[in-house]
């Protein structure tokens, strides 16, 4: 299995590694499942099999012009998990990830899925509102979306920089990586990273928490400035029941590489508990 089909024909391609029990890997804007290798390449060799996909309309999935609301999205995951047979998979979703994790759950009743982990998440809602005030204003994301437009290649030469926290002496990142992110980043569609951008940033997750009623490690740095830690896995940690909440301190977004090797054995300690 290399292709899934979505209710709307789209194809969504998937790396399916390993055996064992399921693990499906969410990435995040504007990646895709090629940012989890690291992860997933530790987690398929303690024993799991590990299912990552590329989002619609990002690296080798097909690029239809609609279907990027979180809906559509969710259901894109369920097509997912049902096709590839997983059964008592956990869900990990990393930033934009984080929300097809959590509307999956409302959507879909959490069918098949045993624990989710939720990493650098973008839960529960990044606009800032009257009942939302530490959220993002609306104008930041309405100038991310003109800079798209005017020039993809250099806004994600900036955005990589602070979303890997290049400044930072602790955790210092190659030239090499930023620039393979932006390529990553290049492959999607222009209409599916605009999309997605306006998806993730006024979808209004709070409702979908109480559904997200599994086991659920939620992982974050204290020194994020994509996704600022306190608007964001803080406030979520306190709206799922059976959630732990482990801060990195220091630590940027990009946690997948910035901090790889303790990412890998915090997933790997909570893949072992028993649910």
């Amino acid at each position: 299995m290399n292709t899934v089909e979505t209710t709307d024909k789209t194809r969504l391609y998937v790396k399916d590694w390993g055996e064992g029990p399921p693990v499906i890997l969410i990435h995040g804007w504007p990646l895709s499942a090629d940012s989890w290798d690291d992860q997933a390449m530790a987690i398929a060799e303690a024993g799991h099999r590990v299912i990552a996909y590329d989002r619609r309309g990002f690296g080798r999935s097909t690029q239809p012009w609609s279907g990027y609301d979180y809906d559509t999205l969710a259901d894109d995951l369920a097509a997912v998990i049902q096709q590839s047979g997983a059964e008592n998979a956990t869900l990990i979703g990393f930033s934009m990830g984080g929300g097809e994790v959590a509307r999956y759950m409302a959507r879909h009743g959490g069918q098949s899925v045993a624990k989710c982990a939720l990493i650098s998440s973008i839960l529960p809602f990044r606009l800032k509102t009257g009942d939302n005030p530490g959220g993002t204003e609306q104008a930041a994301f309405d100038e991310t979306a003109e800079a798209l437009g005017a020039d993809r290649a250099l806004f994600f030469t900036g955005f990589f920089k602070t979303f890997f926290g290049e400044d930072s002496a602790e955790r210092p990142v190659s030239a090499e990586l930023l620039e393979w992110a932006r390529g990553i980043a290049l492959q999607a569609s222009l209409k599916a990273t605009i999309a997605c951008m306006r998806s993730f940033s006024s979808t209004d997750f709070r409702g979908d928490l109480a559904a997200i009623t599994v086991p659920t490690l939620l992982i974050h740095g204290t020194a994020d400035k994509t996704v600022p830690i306190a608007a964001s896995s803080r406030i979520a940690a306190q709206g799922i029941a059976q959630s732990t909440l482990i801060e990195y301190d220091g630590a940027p977004h990009g946690l997948f590489a910035t901090d790889k090797e303790r990412l890998n054995g915090d997933l790997l300690a909570f893949l072992a508990r028993a649910a």
